[in-house]
């Protein structure tokens, strides 16, 4: 149809561009909104509108590439040349969708069905792309949070550790709960080693005071003995000086204190007691050093392991920590969803430039030749129609002919079959009376 639609040369074309194209930045900008740029140089004065709409077009679009680009870079962990393949596909998806969204249409009517539809598409395509560049934004504030976070999380894993696997040769105070995961297993603990130590102890201390008893008594009893010891009697009958009767009972009743509460045996067990004492409080002490050294590596084993996963911050770990940091402030929750609504404005701005402005030269244009192509279009087959119909007819009056002729011909030969067995038969018949009259010859 553009070719009988065709401009006089310079009409409608501003100074500028009424030489070759070449390289037209204008003209490759409005190829973005659909438009043809032959209906277009009819009004010529709605080129600069759709110029700018493509512009539009193509920055949102630029603006999505950059948040895949974000994106997949976030995923991975670092940023990537490869990022650029995803950012680029991505580009051409949401330019190539948005040209779409608001491509003229002709005999476009302002019903609300298709413009809610094209409203929800844009409005969750710019959800999409907001949501990484928001990331972006506040990038600093989110992995502060991580690392907060994660060094909060080895500080309780390391808690959890030492609480669920405390020292043995400590008081035992039972099992912690919620250790299931937490504790650690060992070849050699210093718990029996402590127990029986600690029994030991008790058996030394409780001698102890028996002895120390026993030997206030005894002390009691010697100072008595010595005290009665002191003073000598004369013997009467030999005249010599001797011990009183008191002296020697105080003697007697110390030594048999002495065998009856085994003084000296108890004394020498508790010299054997506090010896082997002294030897197990080395080996447990070597023992609880063990013990903490292999507890400690173990510990530090598991505190690596889980630093270890904490390399890369994922999205979905960026996205709980910026909810996080929403929560916890107020202004920043503002501040979050400002950002966040206005790229999705940024990428729903194409189809609401769009569908909010009323219809314009151009498009009652694409109407009309709409219009008129359909109705071209409907002539033609009708045309077709007509023409196909009219050689039906004359190859069906063909056809009639040609059975008329060839039923008259088939009668004909009919009859002349008839007639030629008739006169055959005539004269079969004249020829059988001819004999049957001739006189015959005997």
């Amino acid at each position: 149809m553009t070719d009988h639609l065709k401009l006089p040369d310079g009409y409608g074309r501003p100074p500028e561009q009424a030489g070759p194209q070449g390289l037209d930045l204008a003209r490759r900008l409005r190829a973005l909104t659909g438009v043809d740029e032959d209906l277009l140089a009819w009004v010529w004065y709605e080129r600069s509108k759709y110029t700018a709409l493509g512009g539009v077009v193509l920055g949102t679009s630029v603006i999505a590439a950059f948040s895949m680009w974000n994106f997949v870079n976030e995923a991975i962990g670092e940023a990537s040349v490869l990022a650029l393949l995803p950012a680029v596909v991505w580009l051409l998806f949401v330019l190539n969708l948005d040209r779409w969204l608001i491509a003229p249409q002709p005999n476009a009517k302002r019903r609300p069905g298709p413009l809610l539809m094209r409203l929800a598409v844009a409005l969750l395509l710019g959800t999409v792309i907001a949501e990484p560049l928001v990331l972006r934004i506040f990038q600093t504030a989110v992995e502060e949070r991580i690392q907060e976070d994660r060094h909060g999380d080895v500080d309780r894993l390391r808690g959890n550790l030492l609480r669920c696997n405390p020292d043995p040769s400590q008081p035992d105070h039972g099992t912690p709960a919620g250790c299931g995961s937490y504790l650690l297993s060992f070849g050699a603990t210093p718990g029996g080693q402590s127990t029986e130590l600690d029994a030991l102890r008790k058996d030394a201390a409780a001698l102890q005071k028996r002895v120390d008893q026993d030997s206030h008594a005894l002390e009691a009893l010697d100072t008595e003995v010595r005290e009665e010891c002191r003073q000598l009697i004369r013997n009467a009958s030999s005249g010599l000086l001797q011990r009183t009767s008191e002296c020697l009972r105080l003697r007697d009743k110390a030594a048999e204190y002495r065998s009856t509460h085994h003084t000296a045996e108890n004394e020498r067990r508790l010299v054997r007691m506090n010896d082997r004492i002294g030897q197990d409080g080395s080996r447990l002490t070597r023992s609880r050093g063990t013990f903490l050294t292999a507890r400690n590596a173990e510990i530090t084993q598991r505190v690596a392991q889980e630093r270890a996963k904490q390399k890369g911050i994922g999205v979905l770990e960026r996205m709980q920590a910026l909810e996080a940091l929403t929560a916890d402030h107020t202004a920043l929750f503002v501040g979050v969803w400002m950002v966040r609504l206005l790229f999705v404005l940024i990428d729903v701005l194409p189809v609401l430039v769009k569908f909010m402005s009323h219809e314009n030269s151009y498009d009652r244009l694409l109407s009309a030749r709409s219009n008129s192509a359909v109705k071209v279009h409907s002539a033609a087959v009708h045309a077709m129609e007509r023409e196909s119909m009219a050689d039906l007819e004359i190859k069906q009056e063909v056809t009639d002919q040609y059975v008329r002729r060839r039923k008259a011909e088939s009668v004909a030969a009919h009859r002349e079959h008839v007639a030629a067995m008739n006169i055959r038969e005539r004269q079969t018949v004249d020829s059988l009376e001819e004999e049957l009259r001739r006189p015959s010859t005997v």
